[in-house]
Order: structure tokens, then C-alpha cells, then sequence
């Protein structure tokens, strides 16, 4: 019984992107382990800008940063 957590940004996923996370990840489930579609968990995290971090930085502050520089 397969438990997948994805965790995205909050910046508009769509439901029809959703669905195909979902679907794409059961897919590959049973295409490479062979798990019953019926028994797989896909949850979808949306996690806003300034609640993940990357090189020490919300990724609002890390974008506005390395935006400067390019």
C-alpha cells in the first residue's frame, strides 16, 4: 500500500495538474513495483514561498536574491 507525498510551492497549481501528478505516480508505481493502483496514496502538499527553504532562505527571499545576480 504505497504512500507518496509530492509537496509543491503554492503558485497556481491547477487541479488538471494535480490529477496528472496523481495519475503519473500511480502509473510509475505499477509500471515499475507492480502496486494495485487501488491501494496507492498520492497526497499533494501546497507549501507557500515563505514556508520553504533553500540555501538558507524562504524561496521568496532565495528567488529575489539570485534574480539580482543573473
Amino acid at each position: 500500500m504505497p504512500y507518496v507525498n509530492i509537496k509543491v510551492t503554492d503558485e497556481g497549481v491547477t487541479t488538471e495538474q494535480k490529477a496528472q501528478l496523481i495519475k503519473g505516480v500511480t502509473d510509475l508505481l505499477f509500471d515499475v513495483l507492480g502496486k494495485d493502483p487501488n491501494l496507492t496514496f498520492v497526497v499533494i502538499d501546497e507549501v507557500p514561498l515563505t514556508d520553504w527553504g533553500v540555501g538558507g532562505l524562504n524561496v521568496a527571499e532565495f528567488r529575489a536574491k539570485h534574480a539580482t545576480q543573473d
